[in-house]
């Protein structure tokens, strides 16, 4: 889709055609070339703000740290659509979330937006016990999976106290273990260690297309929710 800036008189144009009715939201986007989260966040502004919400702004608008953050975790809950949580959190546009959900997923802090730049701390992946990791699952589940919370405390990223939770959910405490340690060379492997350890990345695999087709349907169910059929 196209990346084009569109005027105030472009915008104010084509919320007239959409609520004169000679548009709907997704012909309306097809006839300027833009996307349909893009029209339908003008359409949005005009109902919060009147025109002056097609308006470029001169002015940074400032997001708390806590808004973001629960805006991220409404996200990652599921229960809410994006198109929602924009509205709940009078957020300027879906893409801003979509940022501030990839800036959190990798292990990013998120703060208090001041004078348009958001100011994160990345925390990196480093090494622990599986009797740390185990104090640290716990933790997490003990603060309602608050995996924010969990990242200041022990300094790690999101993809481990994530990977941890998954992996004790899944299969207990010996899933904590540390393993690492020297890997064998896989001409030191017997049949049966090669099998295993073939079934292992089948099953890791498994995972990994069973959570992209999750996250597909989600999408799918999102669109037709939003996406007028006439």
């Amino acid at each position: 889709m196209s990346n084009k800036r569109y005027s105030y008189e472009e915008k104010k144009r084509s919320i007239q055609h959409i609520l004169s009715g000679k548009e709907c939201v997704t012909s309306e986007a097809r006839r300027v070339g833009a996307g349909y989260d893009t029209v339908n966040t003008w359409l949005r502004k005009y109902r919060e703000n009147g025109l002056n919400g097609l308006k470029i702004s001169k002015n940074w608008k400032k997001y708390l740290k806590q808004d973001k953050t629960k805006a991220v975790e409404y996200a990652l809950s599921g229960k809410y659509s994006k198109h929602e949580i924009v509205q709940i959190f009078k957020i300027s546009s879906k893409s801003l979330l979509d940022k501030w959900i990839s800036t959190y997923t990798k292990g990013k802090r998120l703060k208090s937006t001041s004078k348009g730049i958001s100011q994160m701390k990345t925390n990196k992946s480093i090494f622990t016990t599986g009797e740390e990791r185990l104090e640290i699952v716990q933790f997490t589940i003990a603060h309602k999976l608050d995996y924010q919370l969990a990242m200041e405390k022990y300094g790690v990223s999101y993809q481990q106290v994530y990977s941890w939770v998954k992996k004790y959910q899944k299969n207990g405490t010996e899933a904590l273990r540390d393993g690492r340690g020297r890997k064998k060379d896989p001409k030191e492997l017997t049949e049966e260690e090669r099998l295993k350890q073939r079934i292992k990345e089948l099953e890791l695999r498994n995972e990994e297309l069973e959570m992209e087709k999750a996250i597909a349907k989600k999408l799918q169910e999102i669109q037709e929710r939003f996406n007028p059929s006439h």
